[in-house]
């Protein structure tokens, strides 16, 4: 499986969009890793963890905490 890192942080933000529903951005973090941990397969969360810790300004500030309680 080649990981393409530009599709999969679109995703991401994509899926923490989506999940803001509140201004709580633990909350929000909160939902988005519970979503990733359940659905991503364990080389898409290793990748964007990867990326987080290199381009972590790149991130929005929910989905930079999600990534934090990601299960790699």
């Amino acid at each position: 499986m080649t990981v393409n890192i530009d599709k999969l942080r679109k995703m991401a933000e994509q899926i923490t969009a989506n999940m803001a529903y509140t201004d709580d951005q633990t909350v929000v973090a909160s939902k988005v890793a519970d979503h990733l941990n359940r659905f991503w397969d364990p080389r898409m969360k290793a990748a964007l963890r990867d990326y987080a810790s290199a381009h972590s300004a790149e991130l929005s500030p929910a989905l930079r905490k999600a990534v934090m309680q990601l299960d790699v």
